[in-house]
């Protein structure tokens, strides 16, 4: 197949004209390294979710990692009960880390 312009969803660059998104942000894995926090924050569908999926799996594939995504959506229908929120997003994480 070959390949097309996705403009919506996380990108594979297998099927998807893209660029590489950890050359985009090489001081990632220097942060990750130093063990460091990161926030990546962007307008809608410029590849943060790519970005992320991307780095991931180059991570778990070094060896020297184990990635798992957590999305935190879920905690924001507690919005008023900061225990409530803690809760489902633990609980988000716990399923996340038993289906992978």
């Amino acid at each position: 197949m070959p390949k097309w312009f996705n403009t919506a969803g996380p990108c594979k660059p297998d099927i998807h004209y893209m660029l590489s998104a950890t050359e985009r942000l090489p001081e990632i894995k220097q942060l990750i390294a130093q063990e460091n926090y990161f926030v990546i924050h962007a307008p809608r569908q410029v590849g943060k979710t790519t970005a992320i999926l991307t780095l991931a799996q180059e991570l778990t594939a070094s060896g020297q990692y184990t990635a798992v995504m957590l999305s935190l959506e879920v905690g924001a229908a507690f919005s008023d009960d900061l225990g409530a929120a803690e809760l489902a997003i633990l609980g988000e994480w716990k399923q996340s880390i038993r289906f992978r």
